[in-house]
């Protein structure tokens, strides 16, 4: 056989290999680290297929904290991130594990509870305030302590109220997601700080009422941040970045812009590509 034809009849034996297409079928896999409240609240079920149906691509999503993605992202296990932990996210990428973190929407925090209320805090204005009454009258309080974008939003309230809850009898941590979290307090009649669009989605099985809302401390900025191919080689660089670049297109901010309001009236995410952080929520 001459060297041109076998080098072709070769090439062709190679590309039809099982394990070239065990490659090929890798390089189309995504894998996404997000929050929960990104899940819970059904957004990813609308997104997710018509990222799909666009790309080509295929995505394994991995519901965690936002602290949990973001060391899924320092050891090279996901390709992007979609997560809402503000402080964390600039530590990340200025470490070099994250590149072209990019702002994609956002909603805000709430204080629910029973409708009983018993430690008075339906109304008050500031979310401190509202933790400072919760800790003085001993009231079930269900933390998520995860590590996620919430646990951290609410170790800020604690801290800006003066408070340290760890240990106290009233303070309990659950270690789940903001679903599970959710019907957890709502099954003891508890306090606990949620997102609103995980809320929204899951209000009408719960029980619980809005009780503290609208303290610009309770702003729930979200952000897309590719996971750095030159740190791990076996980051799918073109998926991670396929997927940021879908989050911040004008058909993805215009889904998020309506999505929630057919069901609840208002949208669960406010899409927020081409603003700057300190505009948000005024």
């Amino acid at each position: 056989m001459r060297p041109v034809l076998l080098f072709v009849f070769t090439m062709i034996v190679l590309l039809s290999a099982p394990g070239m297409n065990t490659v090929q079928a890798q390089q189309k896999n995504i894998i996404l680290a997000t929050t929960t409240s990104t899940q819970d609240s059904g957004l990813l079920d609308v997104l997710v297929p018509v990222f799909e149906k666009k790309t080509g691509f295929f995505v394994k999503t991995i519901a965690v904290g936002s602290g949990q993605a973001m060391a899924m992202g320092q050891k090279g296990e996901a390709d992007v991130l979609l997560v809402h932990s503000p402080a964390a996210e600039k530590k990340f990428v200025a470490e070099g594990d994250g590149i072209n973190r990019r702002i994609i929407m956002h909603n805000d925090f709430i204080i629910v509870g029973p409708p009983g209320d018993s430690a008075k805090i339906k109304g008050i204005k500031s979310a401190s305030e509202a933790f400072k009454k919760i800790a003085s009258a001993n009231a079930l309080f269900l933390s998520r302590s995860d590590k996620s974008g919430t646990h951290t939003k609410e170790m800020d309230i604690w801290k800006a109220a003066g408070i340290k809850p760890d240990g106290e009898k009233w303070y309990q941590q659950t270690g789940l997601g903001m679903g599970q979290t959710l019907n957890v307090t709502a099954e003891k009649k508890g306090y606990t700080l949620a997102d609103r669009g995980t809320y929204l989605a899951l209000k009408k099985n719960l029980g619980l009422d809005i009780l503290v809302e609208g303290d610009a401390i309770l702003l729930n900025v979200y952000h897309v941040i590719e996971v750095n191919p030159a740190k791990w080689r076996k980051v799918n660089a073109a998926g991670g970045k396929a997927f940021a670049d879908f989050m911040v297109s004008k058909e993805t901010q215009d889904i998020i812009k309506t999505f929630g309001v057919d069901k609840f009236g208002s949208p669960l995410f406010f899409p927020d590509v081409g603003k700057k952080e300190e505009e948000l929520g005024k």
